[in-house]
């Protein structure tokens, strides 16, 4: 099923939606409610105004409510996305990334499966009800993992973090990166510290981190995407993924 009404019209507090698309370019909105989305074919990737998530399949996002997102996938995705209200159970309070477990994974499947052929503004019935209860709770429990790129909002440092986003495989360092954007390295450093909570360096290996995996799950060859995203040695790129993911590229995806 692909979305096909607003979710801010449903009356119920905790429904599941099942979302395909041979490709996404979601605009930019924000939800009265928290929204999990939750992906299990294909990559996507997640816009908010202070950062940026890639999410490969088996992985979910979580956005608190009212947060401006924008979503997009330029090869097939599916995904299931949560939606709920702030007072629907104990929910977590930041967004971010987590890992689901195959408990919940079955049971947004079966949440999905609610919703169709009824009206949007009919209440569940009780073990309906029972089972989305379970799933909120099991949210709280799930492992956070490291998918996120913090976007820093000073202008001078978006500038550097524009270039580098533009092409990821860009040698230079701070200083001419720096220079470029009118702000002295010194400065530029302790801005990225200040505003993301990473170096600067920290910084580039996650963006690059990032975009790799979005290309591999579209389908490129891992010594393409290590070139694409500045590695000249693919044994470094593979050491470097393993560290952030735990796995190598050619296994993450299977």
């Amino acid at each position: 099923m692909t979305q096909a009404f607003d979710p801010d019209d449903v009356a119920r507090p905790v429904f599941v939606v099942d979302e395909r698309y041979d490709a996404l370019d979601e605009p930019w909105r924000a939800y009265r409610r928290a929204r999990l989305i939750h992906v299990s074919a294909g990559v996507l990737t997640v816009r908010t105004e202070t950062g940026r998530w890639v999410v490969p399949p088996g992985h979910a996002l979580w956005l608190t409510a009212n947060v401006q997102h924008y979503l997009s996938a330029a090869e097939p995705v599916q995904f299931h996305s949560l939606y709920a209200d702030t007072d629907a159970a104990p929910l977590p309070s930041q967004s971010g990334a987590m890992a689901l477990d195959r408990l919940a994974e079955a049971l947004l499947s079966a949440a999905a499966e609610l919703l169709h052929d009824k009206p949007h503004d009919k209440p569940f019935d009780e073990p309906a009800e029972r089972l989305l209860q379970v799933l909120l709770d099991r949210l709280s429990g799930l492992p956070s993992v490291p998918l996120a790129l913090h976007w820093p909002r000073d202008p001078r440092i978006q500038r550097i973090a524009e270039a580098l986003n533009a092409n990821p495989a860009e040698p230079a360092v701070l200083d001419d990166l720096a220079g470029a954007a009118g702000v002295t390295a010194r400065t530029a450093a302790r801005l990225f510290v200040k505003e993301t909570g990473q170096t600067f360096g920290q910084w580039r290996q996650q963006l690059r981190l990032l975009v790799a995996l979005e290309r591999l799950g579209a389908g490129a060859s891992v010594t393409q995407v290590a070139l694409e995203v500045g590695y000249n040695d693919v044994s470094s790129f593979i050491a470097v993924f393993r560290d952030a993911f735990g796995d190598t590229p050619a296994r993450y995806f299977r």
